[in-house]
């Protein structure tokens, strides 16, 4: 089985290695592969002690981020690595003051493995979510390293519990600890004969919660907003943005509708503005809150133009809505819900947690049609009880999930 599994992670490098040559996401991974050994800065570790965090892309990198934080804050003899294997997180977070080296972390092979041990040298390390390297996860266990994986959940279809998975299942003993998100991963886990794990919940509850307490202001939203109530959607797509046209042209009382489109290309910007009427809308970058007189204030629909800004416009929403619901699945609610916003999204959101169970305090609806989504968000606008009611389950649901990050530190020092 370790034979296939290399086989396959040649193969998947060699896919990517070819679609470098016609897709910018792939030839940025590639230029991080290349030649990483040579250039990694060892000269910074300079015989110090190494914590090393490794997170896939930059939403694994959110999860991690408190613990590291926490860790480094109670340990500062340690100096820190950051890997990430996606573009999206290294390209966004290779400036990272939080981390004394951000590199990608390049293919598992165990080639690979043996010089990233050799460069690094680590200490201790930590892995987010769904990242089992197998190789590296080898060569740690043979160099006796403790190594963690936290906000971690398990389902029944993974390969780690298939007629075929029992040498999956296996190297999963190369982990010290395993902390998960819930009940069915400690069963599936223990069912597979790992014992060494525990429930600590997700760190994002710590993360958003952090990010909540520091949300920036926008002076320019605070006057396009005014005191109308807002419908606030958060990377939303083409099937989202839709549905919201449908209800924005039945509501016929005072609206302020902020979207935040997952892709901020001038195409979907444009198709954005014919949908709802360009002199319905306006671009976050046309507003200057500095001329007393500009009419652009008093649109509709203000268009989010830029990234980095979401996680904090969600201060300002009287119901949100958060995208991705008729596509691979849902983006982030938590960010949503921390400020007690109802929040609102698509069909696909079963595999996320955090949904199924802020659906089921009544914090957040769920929906299929046009029609039921204009149902859903009358009732909110209108029926401020109903509203404050399901921001109030937000909340109480945010404030019983948060801990995750002490817990993880605590148990990791004492082990």
């Amino acid at each position: 089985m370790r034979i296939l599994y290399s086989l396959a992670i040649g193969v998947y490098t060699l896919g990517v290695r070819c679609a470098s040559l016609f897709n910018s996401k792939a030839a940025q991974m590639c230029k991080g592969w290349h030649r990483w050994a040579e250039t990694f800065p060892k000269e910074k570790l300079n015989g110090a002690r190494i914590a090393w965090f490794h997170a896939s892309s930059l939403g694994e990198f959110e999860q991690a981020r408190p613990v590291l934080e926490m860790f480094h804050a109670r340990h500062p003899e340690y100096k820190v690595v950051l890997t990430f294997f996606s573009p999206s997180g290294y390209e966004v977070r290779k400036n990272y003051d939080g981390a004394d080296i951000v590199c990608y972390l390049p293919p598992d092979t165990r080639r690979n493995a043996r010089r990233l041990m050799q460069l690094m040298h680590p200490d201790i390390v930590f892995f987010v979510k769904y990242d089992f390297w197998f190789n590296y996860l080898q060569a740690l266990k043979r160099r006796g390293t403790p190594t963690y994986l936290f906000s971690s959940i398990f389902r029944p279809k993974q390969y780690f519990f298939r007629w075929y998975g029992g040498w999956f299942a296996k190297q999963l003993q190369c982990y010290r600890h395993i902390f998960v998100q819930n009940d069915e991963s400690i069963r599936l886990l223990r069912n597979a004969c790992i014992n060494h794990c525990s429930i600590a919940g997700d760190t994002r509850f710590d993360r958003v919660s952090d990010i909540a307490r520091q949300a920036k202001s926008f002076p320019a939203v605070e006057r396009f907003v005014s005191d109308n109530p807002v419908l606030m959607a958060g990377s939303s797509w083409e099937p989202d943005e839709e549905n919201i046209k449908s209800f924005v042209e039945r509501w016929n009382k005072p609206l302020k509708v902020i979207l935040a489109p997952h892709m901020i290309g001038e195409s979907h910007l444009e198709r954005i503005e014919e949908m709802f009427k360009k002199e319905n809308c306006v671009r976050y970058s046309q507003l200057d809150v500095a001329d007393a007189d500009n009419a652009l204030f008093q649109r509709k629909v203000m268009i989010i133009d830029n990234i980095g800004m979401l996680s904090s416009l969600y201060r300002y929403a009287t119901v949100s809505y958060i995208g991705g619901g008729f596509g691979k699945g849902i983006h982030n609610t938590l960010e949503a819900a921390v400020f007690g916003c109802p929040v609102c999204f698509g069909p696909n959101h079963s595999k996320f947690q955090e949904a199924l169970e802020l659906l089921q305090c009544g914090g957040a609806k769920t929906y299929r049609s046009a029609d039921e989504l204009s149902e859903i968000l009358s009732k909110w606008f209108c029926d401020a009880e109903s509203r404050e009611a399901a921001s109030k389950a937000c909340t109480e649901y945010m404030q019983s999930h948060r801990g995750a990050t002490e817990t993880i530190i605590e148990k990791t020092e004492t082990r």
